[in-house]
Order: C-alpha cells, then sequence, then structure tokens
C-alpha cells in the first residue's frame, strides 16, 4: 500500500478538517471550565470537533469526561496507542496573519497548532482513515487518544490512565523524525524573594516552557545617564527596546525572542536582559543577583550546568517573572539528562542562591528513556525510512517532554523532518509566531505514521515492545 499516494489523495479533506480545527482557539481557560469540560470551553470544543470526524467516519469513539478521548479502529487484547493534544499555547505577537486562521504559502501552512499539536494529530487521524478504507486487516487495536492539557501540566493524561484503556505501545506524534527515544527530566523551580528593588513593576511571561519574547519593567525615573547607558545596552546586546514615560514613572520596554523552552538557546529572554540592565544601571542588588543567577541558559549560574552521555546539555528558561509590591516570584523551565535527578539539582539551586532569594519545593517529571534497541523503535524506524529512504539519520534523545513519558513503552514520532528546506519567507517553529510546516512534510508523515501503525498493529509484540 503506498499510503503517501494515499495522503496526496486526502489532501483538500485534510486541509479543510485542519482549517477547521485550527480556527478554535483551544487555550486552557479555567474561568470557562465546567463538568465535562475541565480545561475550558474552548479546548473542549477542539475534542468535540475531533470525536465528530471520528464517528462521521465510522469509527469508535470514547469521551473521557472531557479530559481526553479516543478515536478507535480494529480490535484485540493487544492496543496501539497514537498521543495527540488539540491545546495550544498562547498566541503571543508579531504574527502575520490571525493565529487561528490556517493559511497556505508557497507549499506551507500556518497558525497556531499546524505543528504543535494539531496538525500531526489530524496527520495520526487521516493515517487511521486510510486503514478503515482499504479494509486493512490488523490483529490489534489502535486508539488514537486526544488530550487536551498537554502544555500545561498533562494532568488530562494522568485522569486517561485511571479512567481509560492502557495500550501495550505507541507513540506521540509531538516531536522530530526518526525517533525519539528518550526526552530530558523536567523541574518547575520557582525562585522566592522580598528584598528591596527599585522595579516597581515587571510582570511578563505566558508560560515556564516558553523563552520571554517582550518585557516591560517600572521604573523611577530615568536619569539622562540611565537613559544612555539603556540604549548602548540595546545597542551591544543587538536588542530593540524602547522608554515609555508613564507619570512620575518610566516603562522600560524590552524585545527578545519567543521560543520553546527545551531550546531556550533559539530564544532571546526579554526578561532576564531587563534585570541586567536595571541591575547595572541603577546598582539595584535583587536585579543584579538575578541577571548573575539566570543569564546562562545552561544554568552555570545556579550551579547546575551538564551534559549528559545520552541526552546532552541541561537547559534552563526563564519562563514567569513577577514582580510587584515588593515581592519577587520567578519560575524556571529546566530540562535534564538522565545523568541525574530533579532531587540532586534542587540541591544544587538552593546552595547556590543568597540569603535573600529561597527556592520553592519542586516537583519533578523524570526522564523518559526507551532502549533504542526495542521493537517499537526498530519498528517505526524502518516505517521513516521506507518513506524517506534515510538511513542515515538515527534515534535520537530530545529536551522536549511529550506525552510519551506518561505510558511505559512509548516515545516520539515525527512530524518534523531532519534537514528540512529552509523556505525565504520566515516559518515559526513550536510557540513562536507564525508556526508552519511544509504541507508535503505533513502528507508524508501521516504515510509513515499509517505504515506504522500496519506494522505494528500486525505483528506480535514482545515485552520490550
Amino acid at each position: 500500500m503506498d499510503f503517501y499516494k494515499l495522503m496526496n489523495e486526502y489532501k483538500e479533506a485534510f486541509l479543510s478538517d485542519l482549517k477547521g480545527l485550527i480556527a478554535i482557539p483551544s487555550l486552557e481557560d479555567f474561568e470557562s471550565a465546567k463538568t465535562n469540560a475541565p480545561f475550558g470551553t474552548e479546548v473542549r470544543k477542539a475534542l468535540d470537533y475531533m470525536l465528530e470526524l471520528g464517528a462521521k467516519e465510522g469509527f469508535v469513539v470514547k469521551d473521557i469526561d472531557g479530559y481526553a478521548g479516543t478515536i478507535e479502529y480494529g480490535e484485540g487484547t493487544e492496543s496501539i496507542g497514537v498521543l495527540g493534544h488539540l491545546d495550544v499555547v498562547p498566541f503571543g505577537e508579531g504574527w502575520s496573519h490571525g493565529p487561528t486562521e490556517m493559511v497556505e504559502k508557497d507549499g506551507y501552512i500556518l497558525g497556531r497548532g499546524v505543528l504543535d499539536d494539531k496538525g500531526p494529530t489530524m496527520a495520526a487521524f487521516y493515517a487511521l482513515k486510510a486503514l478503515k478504507d482499504n479494509n486493512i486487516k490488523l490483529n490489534k487495536k489502535i486508539i488514537l487518544i486526544l488530550g487536551t492539557n498537554e502544555e500545561t501540566g498533562m494532568k488530562c493524561m494522568d485522569y486517561y490512565a485511571k479512567h481509560g484503556e492502557i495500550p501495550t505501545c505507541g507513540f506521540t506524534p509531538d516531536a522530530d523524525f526518526p525517533v525519539i527515544y528518550g526526552e530530558k527530566g523536567h523541574i518547575n523551580p520557582v525562585l522566592v524573594s522580598d528584598e528591596k528593588t527599585v522595579i516597581k513593576k515587571l510582570v511578563a511571561g505566558e508560560r515556564p516552557n516558553i523563552v520571554i519574547g517582550k518585557a516591560q519593567a517600572t521604573l523611577p525615573k530615568l536619569t539622562d545617564k540611565q537613559r544612555a547607558e539603556f540604549n548602548y545596552y540595546l545597542q551591544v546586546e543587538k536588542l530593540k527596546g524602547q522608554i515609555i514615560a508613564d507619570g512620575d514613572d518610566d516603562i522600560v520596554e524590552i524585545e527578545g525572542k519567543y521560543f520553546h523552552a527545551a531550546m531556550a538557546y533559539n530564544g532571546v529572554n526579554a526578561a532576564v536582559h531587563l534585570l541586567n540592565y536595571v541591575g547595572a544601571s541603577f546598582a539595584d542588588k535583587l536585579a543584579s543577583q538575578f541577571a548573575d543567577l539566570l543569564m546562562d541558559w545552561k544554568g552555570t549560574g545556579l550551579n547546575i550546568a551538564m551534559e549528559g552521555a545520552y541526552m546532552g546539555f541541561l537547559t534552563m528558561n526563564v519562563g514567569i517573572v513577577s514582580i510587584k509590591n515588593q515581592h519577587t516570584e520567578i519560575t524556571l523551565d529546566i530540562r535534564y539528562p538522565n545523568d541525574t535527578t530533579g532531587k540532586e539539582l534542587e540541591t544544587r539551586i538552593i546552595k547556590s542562591l543568597p540569603e535573600t532569594i529561597t527556592c520553592k519545593p519542586v516537583e519533578d517529571s523524570k526522564p523518559l528513556f526507551v532502549d533504542p534497541n526495542s521493537t517499537i523503535v526498530k519498528t517505526l524506524m524502518h516505517a521513516y525510512q521506507a518513506y524517506t529512504k534515510d538511513t542515515f539519520s538515527p534515534a535520537k534523545t530530545i529536551g522536549g517532554g511529550t506525552y510519551a513519558r506518561k505510558f511505559e513503552n512509548f516515545v516520539a514520532f515525527g512530524p518534523e523532518f531532519p534537514n528540512r528546506e529552509t523556505p525565504n519567507f520566515f516559518v515559526g517553529g513550536p510557540h513562536e509566531k507564525d508556526e508552519g510546516i511544509k504541507l508535503d512534510d505533513l502528507l508524508k508523515a501521516g504515510a509513515i505514521y499509517a505504515e506504522a501503525l500496519q506494522d505494528l498493529a500486525k505483528d506480535s509484540l514482545h515485552a520490550d515492545a
């Protein structure tokens, strides 16, 4: 079966269905949360949208109390799972079009969620449709599990694990190809201080897992010298910013670059730069302390910098900064290799802090690690290579955290390809403005998913699967 040819035959229907899903601004919203909509009405709408598509195609669909939903095909005592999520991160600023308006441009599609993770989830849905439309006989059930809270804690999967059917093995289409067999551990330390500061207000950041792309600080009226120092700082650091008069105060603004926290080195953290400027120009002790602790995304200031044997270096992102009424709380996003533990990192952080700064107790999301020689990894690699002819790119590990860590024998699998083309216009990645993906890549991912599910659901699964 040539699943890639079939995906291209589905292309117009695929685009129409995805466009309708992208149009739903499925952001977590506890103000509108209610029974069967635990994360808000818009997320619930996205779940209903997918379940209705599944029912229309003749699949068995189930609603897991609004926390998740399933679209199922086939039967068997064993099952293969695909874990996709329908929630998205906040839109941010600077889009060239409406974030919920999916647009096509020179072979690419853009819109919030086309890459993370509505587009890949739709590709997995069409993979199931391809199997069903062609009456491909399977020995196991395939369960497409639709999550609703991946971006803000994965509580949806915790609930599903208690109330839904747990697949024997599977994958999540929420990372990179070829296969992601390991994911870094994840902690979100919160640093707290009541030390006095000249900063009257600095509230920046939307989620811990996004590099802060813009930040403003309300400060006492700047002197001419401080204004000159601000302009010099912008020039040296190659940043954009401005000073806005606000009565007896000034609002100092710096623009950075939004990016996914797992790759904080690709972003520019505006809030950290603001702290660095204020610390130097105002001789502000608190701002200087935090700048020294947090400027390096490797975590050297907190004495946690390290590089793992399998997973590479630790990354640290300053995700949320709240300074008001002389009280400071800063939330970090730290991704660490499986050579250490969250507890060890917490201990190191606490020891590195001055007396004026404390750290709240840390919850640890432990690393995911699946044997790269296991059946699940080998089967997925075979499906990837069948449609790409890429036998060079190896299975790998990443810093991002996906649903795969919530179940045994799960890995992340696509949709982004290695060595992909760079278009002659801006296409954002996950959590960025103008988030996008090449349409042909998404269709090819759907073909690979269909091939992989066919192979996994036909053969006997061993203990290492």
